[in-house]
């Protein structure tokens, strides 16, 4: 079966909610997965974010790392359900341990604020770590600001610069600023260093930097 992806690119929705349906109520869980889109976004049916939770549920209490991070994300925004950050951490802890990168980024966000959670930057890092060697920009760039900031790790510039570098190059726009005021922090010597162990990092493709 195709997952929502192919089934966006498609716009065949009627047929995915006819066909569907019945599987998700047999229990399959790539399907209740489906149905959950379609709610949510209001795809050839009228949005409905109460069902949209109700089948991200039945697909996540499956293990679907896909459903545990958007229902994670319903509530942590309130939608469909009442808001509750707890609840959010929850899915959210249970897609980052399948290593669902941007659950892992959102996770790593409540840690930061103390959402859910009790406030730990450490943890923070360690799942922005763990999506960064993914490849999730966002993750990226939010090590190098972690580095930047001293928060969660010692500060440092070289690697805030490395990380924010590479974030640059996978597109993360939001990175170049924050870059200009790494690049402050260095010297020659340093920047230049930190330039080669961003393109050493890419080799490894972005694990054990």
């Amino acid at each position: 079966m195709v997952r929502a992806t192919v089934l966006t690119k498609k716009r065949d929705y009627a047929t995915a909610l006819r066909e569907w349906t019945p599987l998700a109520e047999q229990g399959d869980a790539n399907a209740q997965f489906g149905l959950g889109v379609i709610y949510n976004k209001g795809m050839g049916v009228e949005k409905n974010l109460t069902e949209a939770v109700k089948w991200y549920r039945k697909a996540a209490e499956q293990g679907d790392a896909s459903a545990q991070f958007n229902l994670g994300n319903m509530y942590a925004n309130g939608e469909g359900v009442l808001q509750d950050h707890k609840t959010a951490v929850k899915w959210l802890t249970l897609a980052a341990e399948q290593g669902h990168a941007s659950a892992q980024v959102n996770l790593g966000v409540f840690c930061t604020q103390g959402l859910g959670v009790e406030k730990n930057p450490t943890e923070a890092m360690k799942w922005y770590r763990k999506a960064a060697e993914q490849g999730h920009a966002s993750a990226q760039v939010k090590l190098g600001i972690m580095y930047l900031l001293d928060e969660g790790v010692i500060m440092d510039a070289v690697y805030s610069h490395m990380w924010l570098n590479i974030a640059l190059s996978n597109g993360a726009e939001n990175a170049g600023k924050v870059i200009e005021i790494a690049a402050k922090k260095l010297t020659p010597q340093q920047l230049e260093r930190a330039q080669q162990l961003a393109r050493e990092c890419v080799a490894k493709d972005y694990k054990g930097c």
